[in-house]
């Protein structure tokens, strides 16, 4: 069965790694766990630092709304084209695949 540890551990664990600039590895060996969950704890610090002082998932929320608002935008942006007669190249993310297509 894994082993389970505090989420304090795994903060601090993970600090260190950022804080000292130390290598997972030592400081795995250091604290006796495995360098693969230092690194998970490490980038999890990393990429959720703001929602750790965030309340209630504001950070999310307030980032969910800024993509609603650049969607809108940009579909503001392709309309006003649309209406000064300008061809329009639209940039399409398709499965992590980039395609171009032109309208008009």
């Amino acid at each position: 069965m894994a082993r389970q540890y505090s989420p304090r551990l795994k903060f601090q664990i993970a600090m260190e790694v950022l804080r000292d600039n130390k290598k997972p590895s030592q400081v795995a060996k250091a604290y006796g766990v495995h360098p693969n969950s230092v690194n998970k704890w490490t980038k999890t610090v990393l990429e959720e630092g703001p929602e750790l002082f965030a309340k209630d998932g504001t950070v999310a929320e307030y980032e969910r709304r800024i993509a609603e608002l650049e969607r809108l935008l940009g579909q503001k942006e392709v309309e006003i084209a649309q209406r000064l007669g300008w061809k329009v190249v639209i940039h399409i993310q398709n499965r992590g695949r980039r395609r171009w297509r032109s309208c008009f």
